[in-house]
């Protein structure tokens, strides 16, 4: 706080600045010390958030009588970064594209009877990341910032501390159930929010062995690409970026082949997407690069589905390029077309990757803020927001996250 005198008296006015500037040197001083938090011993445990998210829902479905019924299926649509003001920024831009003032427009998840807020943060942060966020909506479990995956006895980028520290993901559960599983992002598919369905890194970063240091390749640490294949290897749908992790080094993509930063990563030399398709070769299973091969796929004769549209993230949908890469929509209706078939149900985990107010702020037209809309179109989904950006105009934002439920009443 800076506090300014109105005399005009010189001594005064000197004493005034020195006691200004003290008080700034304190503010900063106690702010360096906010930005390093202790966190409890006890949070390491994943034990104490199972026990606390257990007690809290007990306590929940005691104030009024709720549909009990156990779900056969779980779409969980996330929009990376929308908190409050993205969400407000969308539901505005819509309105004004259809001719409205923008702020009495209803997004299709403000009709729905139930929406709660959820803190959130990382256990050693107070504005998290995607990846620590990511481990506590899908693993039930808060992490440190920047790991996928482990709890918080584990620490960033120290291989070592991986192994016993390991989470179970939701998306483990559900095939541990019988129940089909698929993920479907705008990102790569080795990205933070994806890869803590299921991979256990100490290194959101460690896309492929090509980003991961030396000490923890020896350790025995494996990349997030070779986790997506090998910890659940079974996974029904995977669709989104990521092509240039899962191929040799240097060599060039499908789709880009005169682009070298689009070639494949790799150091192993191995070729994840043949290793793939070989091993479905025998239980329908199909790999897709583009959109023209992906709609033209009978979801009857299909049980397993690879579509990897870029060699990184994929891009915003106005930006798309309509002939070649589908968008976040009939990815997911390819998805659910093919998980429908188990009868014993299915769960689908959908990320719409650019919907971080910065991301949409600080790009000419806002179009990311059309991604955002595209994500809030109507269907029944349970919506999770895991982040927001400090973009508001003084100081911290609330960062709080929502969590929107809609009952279904569609039969998938």
């Amino acid at each position: 706080m800076l506090w300014l005198s109105r005399t005009t008296h010189q001594p005064h006015r000197d004493n005034n600045m020195k006691v200004s500037a003290l008080l700034i040197i304190c503010l900063c001083l106690i702010l360096g010390t906010l930005g390093k938090p202790q966190f409890p011993e006890q949070e390491k445990d994943p034990k104490f958030w199972n026990t606390f998210a257990q007690r809290t829902l007990k306590n929940a479905l005691t104030l009024q009588n709720l549909n009990r019924n156990k779900a056969k299926n779980l779409i969980l649509f996330l929009g990376d970064g929308m908190g409050v003001p993205t969400v407000t920024a969308a539901r505005i831009l819509k309105g004004q594209l259809n001719g409205e003032g923008g702020e009495e427009t209803v997004l299709e998840m403000d009709k729905f009877p139930f929406v709660s807020l959820a803190k959130t943060y990382n256990t050693n942060a107070q504005v998290p990341d995607s990846a620590g966020t990511a481990t506590a909506y899908l693993c039930g479990v808060k992490a440190n910032e920047g790991t996928v995956g482990v709890s918080a006895a584990a620490v960033r980028s120290q291989c070592n501390t991986t192994k016993g520290n390991e989470v179970t993901s939701i998306l483990r559960w559900a095939k541990d159930a019988g129940k089909s599983v698929g993920i479907v992002t705008t990102t790569r598919v080795n990205h933070a929010t994806p890869s803590a369905a299921y991979a256990h890194s100490v290194d959101r970063d460690w896309y492929s062995d090509n980003e991961m240091p030396a000490e923890a390749l020896q350790d025995g640490c494996r990349d997030i690409a070779r986790q997506l294949f090998e910890n659940i290897p079974n996974i029904d749908v995977i669709m989104g970026g990521g092509r240039k992790y899962m191929f040799p080094k240097n060599v060039s993509d499908v789709e880009y082949p005169n682009v070298a930063k689009h070639s494949g990563t790799r150091k192993d030399g191995r070729n994840l997407v043949q290793e793939w398709r070989d091993r479905m070769e025998t239980q329908k299973g199909h790999y897709v690069w583009n959109k023209k091969q992906l709609l033209s796929l009978n979801p009857n004769n299909v049980d397993y589905l690879l579509g990897l549209f870029e060699p990184g993230d994929l891009t915003y949908d106005l930006e798309r390029n309509t002939d070649t890469d589908p968008s976040l929509t009939e990815m997911v209706e390819v998805a659910i077309k093919i998980l429908r078939k188990n009868p014993s149900g299915f769960y689908l985990l959908v990320e719409g990757e650019f919907a971080d107010i910065d991301k949409c702020t600080f790009r000419p037209g806002y179009k990311g803020c059309l991604d955002i809309i595209c994500l809030l179109s109507p269907g029944p989904f349970v919506s999770c927001q895991n982040h927001f950006n400090l973009t508001q105009n003084n100081g911290l934002a609330d960062s709080r996250s929502f969590i929107h439920i809609k009952p279904s009443k569609t039969k998938f």
